[in-house]
């Protein structure tokens, strides 16, 4: 398909019409501008997928070289995109997911006089996402890569004129978003250092054949390997590098289900898959990729349980989902890592939207304890967002079921088992806060405010679509990939092909399955776990009496712990930022004003004085200099006499 480059103009196009437009026009056109732009880049995006399924399966791999762009030594970069069923998967996830959420801003931003920038902010974002997973070599990504991180602060730091927190403002979210992601950044500019010095090129297929064929000293490999992981843990907020995204809530909510659910934070999982030759090779790093991904999932899932902004909620629990993907990459289960982004895209930017839209009718109200009895006011609403409910929970038949069930059983198979049973306490966790978000937002007695409650009503038609539309997908998205006992996976064999090369690496690629007993097992502790998070939230949070001790009573010291997240940016505060601001400001007193300043002002000194000195011989006048002229020739006489 010679027209799949034009995914990546129609974004471009979208935001540069509205740039024109301005506020000429209304937020309907403009949204239905950025829209159309999206969605034209979906109908390449599915054209591109058709072109890749009438090839054979071993050959669908297409490359679009568009020029030539660094040509340097032995540096040779194209500026290339690569169309093979990885990115053809990300590709329709972002811009389906992200043509839906385009529509629901139309209405959420319908009031916002600044809508013409959010709008072009979005278009810019789709551009660089595409970018990112469409890349055909590292740095092209890279780019991608650079770009999501530069539209996040845009997006986060949308209302910048508004406080997020009493002590925080919505630009200093941004920017610590944008810091936060440099730190991740830097460690993927190391790696790829690394992979050019000793495979000559950055090109997937080349250094994926070269490291296969003549792969670096296992150190090296192992040091490429976690220097993309920590690229990898800021992009898609992971520990230690995960404290941006709950932040991150300051923008928007359409930004939140965007960016921060579906498409950028799972641009540090796409990115490990696609690098999945190299982490094969460095056995190492690909085991500390789960064990990050398991801590990751089971630390912020604690953290959501005592959340009560609606929005910082799933904010932890997009962290606490982000680390089950690397969990199953970690265990050698790509696939799994990347069916669980598909179908986390779908149910996360559900509930991202279901919370806008109560939000909406709310106005501008997030915390739950403020909320109850609104499922008979928001029908729709609560009817989406309860099914979004059951799937991240991991209900039978719902996508996330047969993702999460997936990961966890290639952790059981692969991984260490403590691995496993932290991941399933987590399912549990997951399924208890989520339970409990649902039952303190639409059920019981109301507890919204006098001066709201009247005016609380149903998000617009334009809202409520794209929330039926995910809320199907959440139903439906998971019975692509069936665990092996129920039948094939689709989504697995259309991979397939992405991960040929981790049939020639030993222990990868002919890995046995497990019985049938034990995946029947295995998928009736994880729905145990997800019934009994289900049953405590119904316990603690849908009887009068135990809800109303929940909201009011007094806190025990570890639950204070958890909502103040472990305190752990007032941990880094402590150990990381307040140092370094205390060592800035003794090298600008040392370095910079006593060195530098004092050189530059040391030699402005000698001129000046030098100057002076020369002022009294260049005055100016002639007698002067015929003065000094005779008492040269005086000076010559007595040398010549004496």
């Amino acid at each position: 398909m010679t027209l799949f480059p034009l995914i990546l103009l129609f974004p471009v196009l979208g935001l540069a019409i509205n740039a024109i437009l301005g506020r000429r026009v209304s937020v309907k056109v403009t949204g239905s501008i950025a829209s159309a732009a999206v969605f034209m880049s979906f109908l390449t995006a599915l054209g591109g997928l058709r072109a890749l399924l009438a090839l054979p399966e071993s050959d669908r791999v297409i490359i679009y070289r568009l020029w030539d762009w660094i040509s340097a030594g032995s540096l040779h970069v194209d500026l290339a995109l690569r169309l093979d069923p990885l990115s053809a998967l990300m590709t329709l996830v972002v811009t389906g997911v992200g043509f839906l959420i385009h529509v629901y801003s139309i209405g959420y931003m319908s009031h916002d006089r600044d809508y013409p920038r959010f709008f072009i902010y979005l278009n810019l974002f789709m551009f660089s996402m595409l970018t990112l997973v469409t890349g055909s070599n590292f740095l092209v990504l890279f780019v991608g890569w650079e770009g999501v991180g530069l539209c996040s602060y845009l997006l986060i730091g949308f209302w910048f004129d508004k406080m997020f927190t009493p002590t925080m403002s919505n630009s200093s979210a941004g920017k610590k978003a944008f810091i936060v992601n440099r730190i991740g950044d830097f460690g993927f500019l190391l790696a790829l250092f690394l992979i050019f010095k000793n495979f000559g090129s950055l090109d997937f297929d080349s250094v994926f054949t070269t490291a296969l064929h003549h792969p670096a000293p296992t150190a090296v490999m192992t040091a490429i390997g976690l220097l993309l992981l920590l690229g990898a843990t800021g992009k898609s907020a992971q520990i230690p590098l995960f404290v941006w995204l709950p932040d991150a809530m300051a923008g928007p909510t359409p930004v939140s289900a965007l960016i921060h659910a579906a498409t950028m934070v799972t641009a540090g999982v796409y990115m490990v898959a696609r690098s999945h030759v190299l982490y094969a090779l460095a056995p190492t790093a690909l085991s500390t990729v789960a064990i990050i991904g398991g801590l990751t999932a089971f630390f912020a899932a604690t953290i959501a349980v005592t959340q009560n902004d609606i929005k910082k909620v799933l904010a932890y629990s997009t962290v606490s989902q982000l680390g089950y993907m690397f969990l199953g990459l970690g265990s050698a289960a790509f696939s799994a890592g990347l069916f669980h982004v598909m179908t986390h895209a779908f149910f996360k930017a559900l509930l991202f939207l279901g919370a806008g839209s109560v939000i909406h009718a709310l106005h501008e109200e997030q915390d739950i304890r403020n909320m109850g009895g609104l499922r008979k006011k928001l029908p729709l609403t609560f009817a989406t967002f309860a099914i979004a409910t059951l799937a991240i929970a991991g209900m039978p038949g719902l996508s996330g079921f047969f993702s999460k069930d997936e990961i966890l059983a290639a952790a059981f198979q692969n991984g260490p088992r403590w691995l496993w049973v932290m991941g399933v306490v987590t399912a549990g966790l997951t399924s208890f806060y989520m339970f409990r978000l649902l039952f303190l937002t639409f059920f019981g007695k109301s507890r919204v405010a006098p001066e709201k409650e009247s005016k609380i009503h149903e998000s617009p038609k334009i809202m409520t679509i794209p929330l039926m539309i995910l809320a199907l997908l959440s139903v439906i998205g998971g019975w692509v990939g069936l665990p092996p006992v129920m039948g094939p996976n689709l989504f697995a064999n259309f991979l397939a092909p992405a991960f040929e090369g981790l049939h020639h690496i030993e222990g990868f690629g002919h890995q046995g399955h497990l019985s049938h007993s034990a995946e029947w097992i295995l998928m009736g502790v994880s729905t145990a776990m997800a019934l009994a998070g289900f049953v405590l939230a119904w316990t603690l949070f849908m009887k009068p009496a135990n809800l109303g001790a929940r909201l009011s009573g007094e806190r025990g010291a570890f639950y204070r712990l958890l909502e103040d997240k472990y305190r752990i940016d007032e941990i880094y505060e402590a150990l990381i930022i307040r140092p370094l601001a205390w060592l800035s400001q003794q090298l600008w007193r040392i370095v910079d004003e006593m060195i530098i300043y004092g050189f530059v002002n040391f030699s402005g000194l000698l001129v000046r004085v030098g100057g002076e000195v020369v002022r009294i011989f260049q005055t100016g006048y002639v007698q002067t200099y015929a003065f000094f002229m005779v008492l040269g020739l005086l000076a010559i006489l007595l040398k010549l006499i004496f």
